[in-house]
């Protein structure tokens, strides 16, 4: 799970970067571009796709071990949570397929919030593990969404010290 989690965190940096070498001169441009893309098709293939099957593969088995899981209510949020974490994952990866044609459709700022998605998907994940029912569900749901808010406010920040 650690490594699925690097790899997407890591993979939407790559993306970033690509995004920002599209303006640098052209004689830089034409080298970060096709390594981030090589960096990040590598690290997709090997390292995160790889790690979200095992991830998968003994979670299922943990299950199939212990069904009684499977009537909890935590459980069923935290298995929404891991299917969120399967689409963001199928999305890196659409968003590599563009990366190969130079062509990522959105734009640096929005990449840096789609980054922070699997911040809170990981913590919503780890909180469902962790704390299970000892917790209420509106504790909880303003924890995500305050994080979020901080996320956010984070990235304006940063956009606004950037473009200073």
């Amino acid at each position: 799970m650690v490594c699925w989690f690097a790899g997407l965190f890591y993979v939407v940096r790559l993306f970033i970067y690509h995004k920002e070498a599209q303006t640098k001169e052209k004689s830089i441009k034409e080298i970060l571009q096709p390594q981030y893309t090589l960096m990040s098709k590598r690290l997709l293939s090997i390292i995160t796709w790889p790690s979200a099957f095992l991830t998968t593969f003994f979670g299922v088995s943990m299950l199939i071990e212990n069904p009684s899981y499977l009537q909890q209510n935590w459980m069923h949020i935290k298995l929404s949570f891991i299917l969120l974490l399967w689409l963001y994952t199928y999305s890196c990866q659409i968003l590599l397929n563009q990366m190969k044609n130079s062509q990522i459709k959105t734009t640096e700022i929005k990449l840096r919030v789609w980054n922070e998605v699997a911040t809170l998907i990981m913590f919503a994940i780890i909180f469902m593990a962790v704390l299970k029912n000892s917790i209420s569900w509106i504790y909880a749901t303003f924890s995500l969404v305050g994080l979020a808010v901080l996320l956010m406010i984070s990235i304006k920040l940063y956009k606004r010290y950037k473009t200073k």
